[in-house]
Order: C-alpha cells, then structure tokens, then sequence
C-alpha cells in the first residue's frame, strides 16, 4: 500500500491536478485500487478532490512533502541515490539544448524579437529537428541509467521514443504539443520527478539564459551546431 501511495503522490506531483483514471493508467494501477489509494489519502488529509465542472484530485501541502519523502526514502533503501544524482547532472547537460531545441520550433527570432514560427521555412523547421535526432540517443542513455537504478524511471525512455518516432514520421507536434505523451511533455515529467527524488526545488535549480540557437535567415548546418560554434542553450519555451 506504501509504494501505491508513494506511486500516486508521484503522478499527481507530474500532473498537478488529475482524475482517477488517468492517474490509474499512469500508474500503471487497476482503476478500482487506485480509487482506494486515493479515497485513503484524502482521508488522511493528503489530497483533495475537485467536483463540479472539472473533477479530479489534487495534492495538498502535506501531500507533496508526504510524497516527497516516502520517495527519497524508496531511493535510498534501493540504494540508488549515487546513480540517480549521476544521471540528474547528465539531464541538466542535456536540458538547456532541448528546450531550445521547443523555442526554436515555437518561436523565431526577427529583428531581436520573438514571434510565432509560421512553419513557412522548411529548412529551418528540418535544421531545428535534426537536433532532436542529436539529441535523442543521448536521452535514452540517460533514461536507461534512470530505469537500471530505478523500476519507477522505466516508462520514460519508451515515452520518449515514442514521441521521436512520431516526430520522425512527419508528425512534429509530437515535439511541444501540451500533452505528456510529447517529448518536452515525457522531458518535463523527468524533470520534475528527478527534482522530487532527490530533494532538489526548482526554484533554485540553475536556469540556463537563452542564447538564439537560429536566427531568421541564419545559415545552420542540420547537426545542430551553428556554424560560428556557438553554445546552445534556452530557457523553457
């Protein structure tokens, strides 16, 4: 019962606010023991539930920190602190060039200004997912470290295939799409579940600035890498 509840304290960290169903199917729980778990919980002052014109469940303080610590709890009974702070520092490396690899799609830069990509330039569009292709077996390494140290990191590397070979398949809005089924959706659900495990607040978390990776009208190779060597980095899009 501890690991159903710690399971879905989770889902509702990643989701923020979530019906039965869906934190059953995401925690991968028969619907009716979910509901159990969740009913227990609310009992016991963790979550609330919402009625009305949107309906679902949502933590309370005393549920996040509850949540938060049966989970480092878990992660040090497993022994798998040291590998899961490995594998954290190897995403943070990873992390500024994704999300600038979503405001690049989102967004291009016009006389110093941010406006809406209208998908018009091809090449462009192509140049800015040819850095996925980069980046993506360096994720899967890094999600399979996670899974190897941890059972409750392993959906996150099949999620993010999935969403690249969507992507790949000429279905880009598998890329920022709002849904934790794109790959910025699975990124950021990484994300905070590293930040959960091990302690870290966001807030504090080093923000990288954003340096325009393309430029309307740059000259960039499809390997991701400006041609004036530049760094790529990028704030969330």
């Amino acid at each position: 019962m501890a690991d159903d509840l710690s399971t879905l304290l989770l889902q509702l960290r990643l989701r923020a606010f979530a019906p039965t169903d869906v934190l059953a199917a995401a925690a991968q729980m028969e619907p009716s023991m979910a509901s159990s778990v969740l009913d227990a919980a609310r009992a016991e002052g963790l979550i609330e539930r919402r009625d009305g014109r949107i309906v679902g469940w949502t933590l309370t303080a005393s549920g996040r920190r509850t949540g938060q610590a049966l989970l480092s709890a878990e992660l040090d009974a497993a022994g798998a602190r040291g590998a899961v702070t490995d594998a954290y520092l190897d995403f943070q490396a990873l992390n500024a060039e994704l999300l600038s690899i979503c405001t690049d799609w989102q967004t291009v830069l016009v006389d110093g200004d941010h406006v809406p990509n209208d998908h018009a330039d091809a090449r462009r569009d192509a140049a800015v997912l040819a850095r996925l292709d980069v980046l993506h077996p360096a994720a899967l390494q890094i999600a399979g470290a996670l899974a190897a140290a941890q059972d409750r990191f392993g959906t996150y590397g099949p999620r993010l295939t999935a969403a690249h070979e969507n992507v790949a398949a000429g279905r880009p809005e598998w890329l920022t799409r709002a849904t934790g089924a794109s790959y910025h959706g699975t990124w950021f659900e990484l994300h905070e579940h590293l930040l959960v495990v091990l302690g870290i607040d966001r807030v504090a978390e080093a923000i990288p600035a954003y340096t325009p990776t393309i430029v309307q009208g740059d000259d960039t190779e499809a390997s991701g890498h400006a041609l004036n060597g530049g760094p790529r980095t990028g704030d969330a899009p």
